[in-house]
This record gives C-alpha cells, sequence and structure tokens, in this order.
C-alpha cells in the first residue's frame, strides 16, 4: 500500500469520527450506596467471593492468626512485607527477575484500604518490590487498617491519586472464573485463597 493510500484511508476513518461528548457531571454527595457497618459489609462481601476477613486488635495478634493457618505454617517458600506479621524464606531484595518469585507458596502483602460494596482491596507497586507478588502466590494474606473502609468504589475513587504509581488496582478475594460451564472454579489464574486482617492498631 503506497503512502498516499494509507493516508487517505486515515483521513477517511478520521472523518467519520463521531463527535466528542462531554462526561456527565456526578453529584460528589450521591446518593451512592451506603451501609450501616461499613467493615460488616466489607467482611460479608469478601467471605461472598471466596475471601477471610480477621480483625484482630494488633500485628501481633495478626502473625499469631497467620501462624495457626496450616498452609502458612505448610509453606516452603513464605514472602511477607509487612514487618511483625509472618517471615520470609527468601530475601526480596535479593530477587532482580520477578520469575524468580514463580515458586511463592505464601505471600502476607499490604493494602490501604477497603471498599464495603465489593471486598476489593486498593492496592499499590510502593509496599513491595515486585508487583508479581500480588498474582503468583498460591496463598495471600493483606493486612489493612481496620479504621480505612469506605462504602462504595465513589469514595474509593476519591482517595486514589491517579498516575501516582507505576501499578496498582483492587483486589477482592481470591482468583476466581465462572466461564468455564457456568461453574466458579477458585485459584483458576491466580491465589487460591485470601486471608484479610483488618488491624484496629494500624
Amino acid at each position: 500500500m503506497s503512502d498516499t493510500a494509507r493516508e487517505a484511508i486515515f483521513a477517511s476513518l478520521r472523518a467519520a469520527l463521531p463527535e466528542s461528548s462531554p462526561l456527565p457531571e456526578l453529584p460528589a454527595s450521591g446518593p451512592w450506596q451506603t451501609f450501616d457497618d461499613p467493615f460488616a459489609r466489607f467482611c460479608e462481601i469478601l467471605q461472598a467471593v471466596g475471601g477471610v476477613c480477621e480483625r484482630v486488635e494488633t500485628l501481633d495478634e495478626a502473625n499469631r492468626q497467620l501462624n495457626a493457618i496450616n498452609e502458612w505454617t505448610a509453606a516452603e517458600v513464605r514472602v511477607s512485607v509487612v514487618d511483625g506479621v509472618g517471615d520470609s524464606t527468601i530475601d526480596l531484595d535479593a530477587v532482580d527477575d520477578p520469575h524468580d518469585l514463580e515458586n511463592v507458596d505464601y505471600a502476607v502483602l499490604r493494602g490501604h484500604f477497603g471498599v464495603a460494596e465489593n471486598g476489593a482491596i486498593w492496592v499499590t507497586d510502593d509496599t513491595v518490590k515486585h508487583r508479581v507478588l500480588y498474582f503468583i502466590p498460591q496463598r495471600l494474606a493483606i493486612v489493612i487498617p481496620a479504621s480505612q473502609i469506605v462504602h462504595n468504589m465513589h469514595e474509593a475513587y476519591d482517595r486514589i491519586a491517579i498516575g501516582g504509581h507505576a501499578y496498582a488496582g483492587f483486589i477482592s478475594g481470591p482468583s476466581k472464573t465462572a466461564d468455564i460451564e457456568q461453574s466458579l472454579v477458585i485459584g483458576a489464574h491466580g491465589a487460591r485463597s485470601l486471608t484479610v486482617f483488618a488491624v484496629d492498631e494500624l
């Protein structure tokens, strides 16, 4: 195809583009979905999507509960980036290639806040050296402040600084899919379980 023909095609496509429409204006105050007890709703929804929420007073209590989980104590390769909760069997600072983390059995990571309406947790890359740790371990535990539960995604987005991180996202429950014969499969693409430790003194 000649350059002239290519430019003619592109010009035709540009001429056929619809006019831009302004985004709708959404009132800051809603009406958005709210809950009498956002934390209870967060735990309820997290359980419904396959996760577990444990409210604890301190990081030390979170550590004790983590060590009562058989899958954690049996894990050969463990990683924790939360001081006082769990331990690491490998030195993350010595790992340069994230592919070397493919055999991590269990990871304890940090989240910033939770969302009551969908059981999601906001995570960012400034809390962990390799963001693959959010997806590649067999099992996950995420530590969040118990006081930091917002009602809905509108409130969540008000807390987010767009462009502030190379990677950020929401995690809600373990990996799952229901595309295969309309049957829910947990751990299809990533973590097989998610435990959230909501810590009061954090």
